[in-house]
């Protein structure tokens, strides 16, 4: 399993009366994510969002190579699109998101993760509804800003027997929001939160697809929801599904 994104750099700015400075760091989220993952007998790697210009595979066959699911979590559709080379001196390069739309027609799994960056995002700008991948997830993006803020708490239910979601908790611990979106009809709601569809799988080709809508570490995962004991057979269960290992 391949996940790509849950990176940021930090860069603050410090007043001190007359005087400023700035300081500036990077971090790596998801970890409660992959642990998890690993625990659980999978063969985990990470892509940080910055490392995607570079270490993206440049075709299907290398991507099939290192992973037979494709996890993408809180990154926007830019960082596949718009490498330097690209967009600072116009010289053409392979179109990532098609290798990774080729890649699901072709039997790959696919998970995307909720977050200020993935499906529509802030201000609309993580722009996953505007791309060859968008036809291959199994619910459709919004157009605008489709992050659903929730301070009080969204408490997650199950909405369908599946092997995913079986003999887990018919009410999961509280999340802080999601990624607003809409099932499509030839797709499956496993779970949801309030109103809106949590987690939802569906088929692309001959491959297999899943939405997760909100996160899977903070800020929307509250300590609860992390520290829940389905929480590392949720994933490990999407995973395997995603993999064709899990049948339906």
């Amino acid at each position: 399993m391949l996940l790509i994104g849950e990176s940021w750099f930090i860069h603050s700015v410090h007043q001190k009366g007359f005087d400023s400075f700035t300081t500036s760091e990077y971090e790596e989220g998801g970890q409660e994510f992959l642990a998890a993952l690993r625990r659980s007998g999978h063969d985990v790697s990470h892509m940080p969002a910055h490392r995607i210009e570079s270490d993206f595979p440049r075709s299907v066959e290398a991507l099939n190579g290192i992973a037979d699911v494709v996890v993408i979590s809180d990154v926007g559709a830019n960082s596949f699109l718009l490498s330097r080379a690209t967009f600072v001196r116009s010289i053409p390069e392979p179109d990532r998101i098609s290798i990774l739309s080729e890649f699901v027609d072709g039997g790959g799994g696919l998970l995307m993760v909720g977050g200020y960056m993935t499906f529509a995002g802030i201000d609309g700008r993580a722009r996953w509804g505007e791309t060859s991948l968008a036809s291959a997830l199994p619910v459709t993006v919004r157009t605008r800003d489709d992050r659903v803020e929730v301070p009080a708490g969204l408490v997650p239910t199950v909405a369908a027997a599946h092997p995913i979601v079986s003999a887990l908790d018919e009410k999961w611990p509280p999340l802080l929001g999601l990624n607003e979106v809409e099932a499509r009809e030839s797709a499956e709601t496993l779970a949801v939160a309030g109103e809106y569809p949590l987690l939802v799988v569906g088929t692309s080709g001959q491959g297999r697809t899943a939405a997760f809508t909100s996160d899977l570490a903070p800020h929307w995962a509250t300590p609860d929801f992390l520290e829940w004991a389905g929480y590392e057979p949720l994933f490990d269960r999407t995973i395997r599904w995603l993999s064709g290992e899990l049948t339906s």
